[in-house]
């Protein structure tokens, strides 16, 4: 049978320091025989697909280099 997970106080703190902020990402527990031992956050970023399309146009008065030719 499953030993209980203990949380106390302390850990719930923890936890909630690790979410607080994520708007895009997961928080993974590590439990080691009914205790946590591990808190893991993976944040992602995501970026807005039309300010990614204005960056990529060419700056006024400068065209965009051809395939191979040498920035300036």
């Amino acid at each position: 049978m499953a030993k209980p997970v203990e949380v106390d106080a302390v850990w719930l703190e923890r936890i909630a320091e690790v979410v607080n902020g994520l708007e895009y990402g997961s928080v993974v527990i590590t439990v080691h025989d009914g205790r946590i031992v591990q808190i893991d956050r993976t944040e992602r970023k995501r970026f807005d697909a039309a300010a990614a399309a204005r960056r990529a146009q060419p700056v006024a008065g400068r065209p965009l280099p051809k395939t191979g030719e040498a920035k300036h």
